[in-house]
């Protein structure tokens, strides 16, 4: 299969790559970029382990081509925690609370939690529910998660 050139800026910086048409984003953040934060959890879009934002939306990196990310502006965890205003503070608050334990899903639901304050930092209960919906935890279940975004948006 003939590679294609792409490019597109990871966490601040420009990347040119050749990929295979067929090749997931995933796989190439994680594999041939080392960027470690995006999981590979089910493979189908539904555990949102792998999470990055692509210009400025969060969007399931199991589920995108890398050739869709050819101009795109990318940021995972690595980037987020300093070219995001809310990730450091998050990431602060989930660590205070105890709302991680393994820590596999972290990635993701920080990544949903800054977008959502991104767009709305006064969010309620309701609307950090439904940020969050699509990324699963399998350890903690989600009080302690949402108890942590409420406190970052309060600024306990």
């Amino acid at each position: 299969m003939k590679k294609h050139p792409i490019s597109f800026k990871l966490n601040g910086e420009k990347v040119s790559i050749e990929v295979e048409p067929s090749d997931v984003l995933v796989d190439v953040l994680r594999d041939r970029l080392g960027i470690k934060s995006p999981k590979v959890g089910c493979d189908r879009g539904d555990c949102g382990t792998c999470t990055i934002i692509m210009d400025g939306r969060t969007v399931r990196s199991c589920l995108a081509l890398a050739v869709e990310a050819d101009g795109a502006e990318l940021v995972t965890l690595e980037g987020a925690n300093t070219s995001r205003k809310w990730t450091r503070k998050l990431q602060e608050k989930f660590h205070s609370k105890n709302a991680f334990q393994c820590g596999f899903c972290a990635p993701g639901i920080i990544l949903s939690a800054t977008e959502l304050l991104e767009k709305n930092p006064r969010a309620g209960k309701h609307e950090i529910k439904e940020a969050i919906a699509g990324n699963l935890c399998r350890c903690t279940g989600y009080e302690p998660i949402v108890e942590a975004i409420e406190e970052t948006v309060k600024g306990k």
